[in-house]
């Protein structure tokens, strides 16, 4: 928001301004403030072994250097005193839409792998900010559900105010987006044409996976061809579509699928195997609960709501103990976003599954954080306060699996994106021109 303040107001004023609030802060875009911080006595709840009070955080270099209680930090360190506060890993969103517009769906074929999410980013969308302002550090950004194969997602860090190719997720796996069920159903159905049905749904997912082991046995040959000294072979034609698909095959693509009954779960994961690729998680997946086992037989995550149900047929049977159930069983559990909206509160919406089966505190919290990066494949770097992880953290007034919980500041990469005791709606990293 200060930047819009500043392009509203002539530019050397506007300049005056920025500089101004930025100083009046003690931040600053550039020196060593920013390479090394410790944040003290703060209730740490890690996710992967327990709550650290009066627990202190050592940054250097956007990574967590050390947790404990007796963390010192060299002389010139940015401190942050977080006494009476509670610090978590930023929360992250394994199923988003924000920032793709009304480009989320390219529904003029059901099937579009070779779609790139990446091409629709509106990187100054509002609601990276309002996600962030909710805690959100990290979000899957996937293609809309009217294709049973759509396109390639995109991993974001909400570092709002910075350009577009800052807030990509440096070297996250590329995901894929799937769906089943009514939502092809209904875009092609009301058009009167394959897919109408769910037989027609998967008809036409089997045969672009056929199509995909052809191109890539073609491939395949042609690759052994040249390896072997052949100079007079020719290459295939190249097609975007079928070497996306390839991709899947080949294990390259992160499966993610929409999908909410239960025996479209078990379709989907026939499917899998007949084609040989895995599914890394079902999106919704609201009948989870009648197939919990099964899931976990195959380590297929779900990213489900908390208490979404009856808003449409296929979610007539969801209940609000999915999670848990499906949890209990042994599957991976995220509760997701899917709005704009519910990102800002998901530290809430995770909560609802301790009134809804149990879950502990650290349960609920995984939901939110290590489970649904999992599910995006990043836990090796955000998701937990372990050291060696990115320095993605949030700074709570209240307990934050709670509606008192409000998170007072949001740090990336051990940088404050949001500070809410700041001017300017809380956003240091805004650059005038970006």
């Amino acid at each position: 928001m200060l930047h819009r303040l500043a392009i509203r107001l002539r530019p050397p004023v506007g300049v005056a301004v920025w500089l101004i609030l930025a100083c009046a802060a003690g931040l600053s875009q550039t020196g060593s403030a920013h390479n090394e911080v410790l944040i003290k006595n703060a209730v740490v709840m890690t996710v992967t072994h327990g709550n650290i009070q009066n627990g202190s955080i050592y940054i250097k270099d956007g990574k967590i250097a050390a947790v404990g209680q007796n963390v010192t930090a060299p002389t010139g360190a940015t401190v942050i005193d977080a006494s009476g506060k509670y610090l978590t890993p930023g929360i992250i969103d394994s199923h988003s839409h924000i920032a793709l517009d009304d480009d989320v769906n390219e529904a003029t074929s059901p099937v579009t792998p070779q779609m790139m999410m990446l091409d629709a980013f509106d990187y100054q969308d509002k609601a990276i900010y309002r996600g962030l302002a909710g805690g959100v550090t990290t979000s899957l950004l996937l293609h809309g559900s009217a294709n049973m194969i759509g396109g390639q997602a995109i991993v974001i860090k909400h570092k709002y105010g910075a350009n577009r190719d800052a807030m990509l997720f440096p070297g996250a796996p590329r995901s894929i987006k799937f769906a089943s069920g009514e939502n092809p159903k209904r875009v092609y159905g009301d058009r009167e044409q394959l897919p109408s049905t769910r037989m027609g749904n998967f008809a036409v997912q089997r045969e672009a996976l056929v199509q995909a082991q052809d191109y890539m046995h073609e491939w395949d040959a042609y690759n052994a061809k040249v390896k072997s000294g052949d100079k007079n072979t020719t290459a295939p034609k190249r097609d975007l579509k079928l070497e996306a698909l390839a991709d899947v095959l080949r294990g390259k693509l992160l499966v993610q699928i929409h999908c909410y009954r239960a025996d479209e779960l078990l379709t989907e994961m026939a499917m899998a195997k007949e084609f040989g690729y895995k599914v890394r998680a079902f999106h919704h997946a609201l009948e989870a609960y009648k197939v919990a086992d099964k899931l976990a037989a195959e380590d297929v995550g779900i990213a489900t709501f908390s208490d979404w149900w009856g808003y449409k047929q296929e979610a007539w049977d969801a209940i609000p103990w999915n999670a848990v159930i499906a949890m209990r069983k042994g599957v991976r559990v995220a509760i997701k976003s899917d709005s704009g909206d519910f990102a800002r509160r998901l530290n809430q919406e995770a909560a609802k599954t301790m009134r809804y089966g149990g879950a502990t505190e650290e349960e609920a919290l995984k939901m939110i954080t290590l489970n649904a990066a999992w599910i995006i494949g990043v836990d090796d770097r955000v998701g937990s306060i372990d050291v060696g992880k990115d320095a993605d953290l949030v700074i709570w007034d209240g307990y934050p699996l709670s509606s008192y919980g409000v998170p007072n500041k949001v740090l990336i990469d051990g940088d404050v994106y949001f500070d809410r005791a700041l001017p300017g709606f809380g956003m240091p990293h805004y650059k005038e021109g970006e």
